[in-house]
């Protein structure tokens, strides 16, 4: 293969690369636009010639981001939750295509995409008050590196410009601490919720810290009362358009969960409740039929648990979720081990159950720093006595 450059106009020009075509062996030329030196575009001429003889060239495309968005969300629509898809085609839609749509797919460079997120950070508010926070633009940077991933193994281009963004070139995520409430809060809203539905939602998320999708996935065949456990096997999804369905527990991993004995007791009370109330409507219960239902015996809508809950809590300024991270904050001051937390909350890895409970630890670490001076000074005096 040969090639060669033209100057069109000063700083401006044409490399052409001559080649065989191997179907017909005529001659083909292929044209390059380059701005910049002489020098730069010998150099670039050269790569591309190397490029092409090796393999690696990949043909320039007119395709435009938003375009490519179209072809890529319909790939991944069959290997991914309705859930995760629906989020990944508004963020790619309203928030990353408004910025970059128009961009050719092939000329998008770093700096495009660092110039996107500021201008996301300062006003990329859809309603033009505002910007986005730090972490909306983090998820936006975590679906544009899939996507343009996916572009380069397609060979839609040589590389993935996203994927040249260091952690320092994106906007920083600030963790808040998680919100719970202590003991005493938590008995005065078990009082409160007694006789009302969302009684058991509350006691599976507070006592054995359950997500909210497997509060409402969770059937009687998972729960076993005479050995006082509960298997988390599942999760309910629902998403904007109101597609609901059960899939796999969250991380692909099932959990076995010990109960307290007063998640034990209140489980059994209730499924007796509801099995008076199921006959009353002419329904037999079985361990098929869900822990948490509504009056008729229907499954409850996750999102419809959490409005039910949330004007609930309302008075002790916490969620649903936050119950689940007052069962880990319970936990860590009652001095267990942090995996045994995170096997409770289905983490998959220690290390998340770390980052999320982070300002719980500065008590535990003045605990052991105190545990181990009585130990050392222990030891110390008794080797003194032994000496004397």
């Amino acid at each position: 293969m040969k090639g060669c450059i033209k100057e069109r106009s000063p700083g401006h020009w044409a490399i052409i690369l001559d080649q065989r075509d191997p179907a017909t062996g005529k001659r083909k030329r292929k044209w390059h636009s380059f701005t910049g030196t002489k020098r730069a575009a010998q150099l670039e001429c050269a790569r591309l010639i190397s490029e092409t003889s090796d393999g690696a060239y990949v043909e320039p495309s007119k395709l435009a981001l938003a375009q490519f968005f179209d072809r890529w969300l319909k790939h991944i629509k069959p290997n991914v939750s309705p859930r995760t898809h629906e989020r990944y085609e508004q963020i790619a839609t309203k928030n990353i295509v408004p910025l970059l749509g128009a961009k050719i797919l092939s000329k998008l460079q770093p700096i495009d995409i660092s110039e996107a997120y500021g201008k996301a950070l300062e006003n990329g508010r859809r309603d033009g008050k505002g910007g986005l926070s730090p972490r909306t633009v983090h998820h936006m940077h975590r679906v544009l590196f899939s996507a343009l991933g996916q572009a380069e193994r397609w060979r839609l281009i040589p590389r993935n410009p996203a994927a040249l963004l260091e952690k320092r070139d994106r906007p920083k995520i600030e963790r808040k601490p998680v919100r719970t409430i202590d003991a005493n809060s938590t008995a005065a809203a078990f009082d409160a919720a007694r006789e009302r539905r969302l009684f058991i939602p509350l006691i599976l998320a507070t006592l054995c810290g359950l997500r909210r999708g497997e509060i409402t996935a969770l059937r009687w065949r998972s729960v076993d009362l005479d050995n006082g456990q509960l298997a988390v096997v599942a999760s309910t999804e629902q998403t904007d358009a109101g597609t609901i369905r059960e899939k796999e527990a969250k991380s692909g991993r099932a959990r076995t969960i010990a109960m307290p004995a007063m998640a034990v007791e209140e489980l059994r009370r209730w499924r007796v409740m509801q099995a008076e109330e199921l006959l009353r409507l002419g329904v037999r219960g079985d361990d098929d039929r869900h822990v948490v239902t509504q009056a008729d015996g229907s499954p409850l809508q996750p999102r419809s648990l959490t409005h039910s809950v949330s004007e609930f809590l309302k008075e002790w300024r916490v969620t649903l979720h936050g119950l689940r991270h007052s069962h880990a904050s319970h936990m860590l001051a009652s001095n267990i081990h942090p995996k045994i937390v995170q096997e409770r909350l289905g983490h998959s890895s220690i290390a998340i159950t770390m980052d999320i409970y982070s300002h719980l630890m500065p008590n535990m670490q003045g605990e052991a720093a105190a545990a181990v001076d009585v130990a050392m000074r222990a030891a110390i005096n008794k080797r003194t006595d032994d000496v004397g």
